[in-house]
């Protein structure tokens, strides 16, 4: 199961946001292209108070709002060549049926109880301030601009009550405490497993859980005061909802229902109750607590077998300049203002080229220059469109046969499979950044074997070896399109159309387009961009 971080869309995406839906996305291709049974599900986050509030401010109805955002979604992920199995919303009927029954098996074994409370409360808006209406400084890192949920900072989960010198994110004005009552998962209960289970899981989130498992855990509010979300299904809970977090964590599980229910196939089952099943999250680092911490607990809380999360591939910040890319901030570079520069598909390639795996990545325009222009055009554009055209010429469009065979050839074909077995091993290992690379390096080669043989030369003297060049790189040009189909699935789909390779999966021999093959008229791959900065 390949799962993305579900989107706030309480404004259009930037860069940070579609780097965890491209990174589900090329993840799932691949192992799909490798054999492997595969299900991908994210969906629109479309719950909670800042969609609320915003709505208040338009004097609209929360569902108009999000209705539009979630179809703009669709928009920007078509153009962005996302096609996860079930893209949904978290406004879908099955994920709310679900959560409810969720959270009312939780009340049945113990896990959840209700609680009077003192929340922060503004009497100019007449309403308390959950999550990220409230904002202050945090009791732990003194970042000036934390939410009243977690802290954009330290990432350490919050309570607006623990917020110093909070004030209301509405008006400004500092708020009071007041007294109300909630329903509370029991997340201290399972303190002795969650300990045990984090520690099967990547050393780099264990490092970013430590503080927290070392301090306790403690009680995680199921409701909130808002009106905009999910109604809580306990009894004298009509006038609360579910706290979006909570209920958005268990779309990973309601979107496979939702997609079981669309295919007619037993999906649920097969995938969430099998031990066999491997799920893998990505996800930004802020997110680690909620998909580290809440998702298994609530999953071993419900006592049904789940799945726990296997891996978390959790990145850190892609940074615009200095800065962290942020959506309230306004910093960064949004997916409208993106797809008027470059196709989306050159994003994909430059997004996770820079994916941030092991350390922030810096964006900025003249690495998109470079990528784009020196990398797709210049190299894997060049040494494709060189092949094709040469063949169309001299060949007749036809595979010539590989009539004389020389030691460079031999040395060349083992160098390409050597770069797509780097490539299956990097993806397997979650080294994202450093396979989408690989096909990029196998055209680097290309032009190399290409140069050093010059079959331009040869045809005229030695037309047998000139064959045996343009042969093999061909082969070359298909074992570079399996590596570049999950990077870039719409332009792989078209070459695979040109040289009449008929599936794109891993190829297991050299040789996959026969000789006598009629390949299609060649048409350049890539185009240059020109970039103002």
């Amino acid at each position: 199961m390949v799962f993305s971080a579900w989107p706030y869309i309480n404004s259009e995406p930037h860069l940070g946001t579609l780097l965890h839906l491209i990174s589900a996305d090329y993840y799932a291709r691949f192992l799909k292209s490798i054999g492997e049974e595969v299900i991908s599900v994210s969906g629109s986050d479309e719950h909670g108070t800042p969609i609320e509030v915003e709505a208040i401010k338009q004097n609209k109805n929360p569902k108009d709002l999000t209705d539009k955002m979630h179809e703009r979604i669709l928009e920007i992920l078509s153009a962005f060549s996302v096609e996860l199995d079930n893209y949904t919303r978290t406004e879908n009927a099955v994920h709310k049926e679900f959560v409810k029954n969720f959270y009312l098996q939780l009340e049945k074994n113990g896990y959840v109880f209700k609680q009077t409370t003192v929340q922060l409360y503004c009497e100019k808006d007449k309403i308390f301030l959950p999550d990220r209406l409230v904002v202050g400084k945090c009791p732990y890192c003194g970042y000036e601009k934390a939410n009243g949920d977690q802290c954009d900072n330290c990432g350490r989960l919050l309570e607006p009550t623990l917020l110093i010198e909070p004030k209301c994110a509405i008006c400004g004005e500092r708020p009071v405490k007041k007294e109300t009552y909630h329903w509370f998962f029991d997340l201290p209960k399972l303190s002795k497993e969650i300990s045990e289970y984090v520690k099967t899981l990547d050393e780099n989130v264990q490092s970013y859980l430590k503080s927290m498992l070392n301090e306790g855990l403690k009680p995680r509010s199921i409701t909130r005061d808002n009106k905009w979300g999910i109604p809580a299904p306990f009894k004298g809970a009509e006038n609360k909802t579910i706290y979006v977090w909570m209920e958005a964590v268990l779309g990973y599980l309601s979107g496979v229902i939702e997609l079981e229910q669309k295919t007619n196939k037993n999906l649920f089952e097969h995938f969430w109750l099998n031990p066999e099943t491997t799920s893998i999250y990505f996800i930004g680092k802020d997110n680690i607590p909620f998909h580290a911490v809440i998702l298994p607990a609530l999953l071993m809380a419900s006592k049904r077998g789940y799945n726990l999360p296997k891996k978390i591939a959790s990145t850190e910040f892609i940074l615009f300049g200095q800065a962290k890319f942020s959506k309230s901030q306004h910093i960064g570079v949004w997916a409208s203002d993106a797809l008027n520069v470059a196709d989306g598909e050159y994003w994909r390639y430059v997004i996770l080229a820079l994916r941030p795996e092991r350390g922030d990545s810096s964006f900025n325009w003249q690495d998109f220059d470079k990528m784009v222009n020196s990398d797709l055009n210049d190299k894997v554009g060049n040494y494709v469109h060189r092949v094709l055209v040469f063949l169309n010429e001299r060949f007749g469009g036809i595979v010539p046969a590989d009539e004389s065979k020389s030691k460079e050839d031999e040395e060349f074909s083992k160098s390409i499979m050597g770069i797509q077995e780097d490539f299956i091993r990097l993806n397997r290992d979650l080294r994202i950044k450093d396979a989408v690379k690989k096909f990029v390096e196998a055209a680097e080669l290309g032009n190399q074997y290409l140069s050093s043989q010059e079959p331009w030369n040869k045809i005229k003297t030695n037309k047998p070896r000139a064959s045996s060049i343009i042969f093999n790189a061909v082969q070359s040009i298909a074992h570079i399109n399996f590596m570049m189909y999950p990077v870039m699935p719409k332009k792989a789909t078209k070459l695979a159309e040109t040289i009449k390779l008929a599936k794109i999966v891993k190829l297991e021999k050299w040789e996959v387009i026969p000789s006598g093959t009629k390949i299609g008229r060649p048409e350049p791959l890539f185009q240059k961009i020109v970039i103002k900065y």
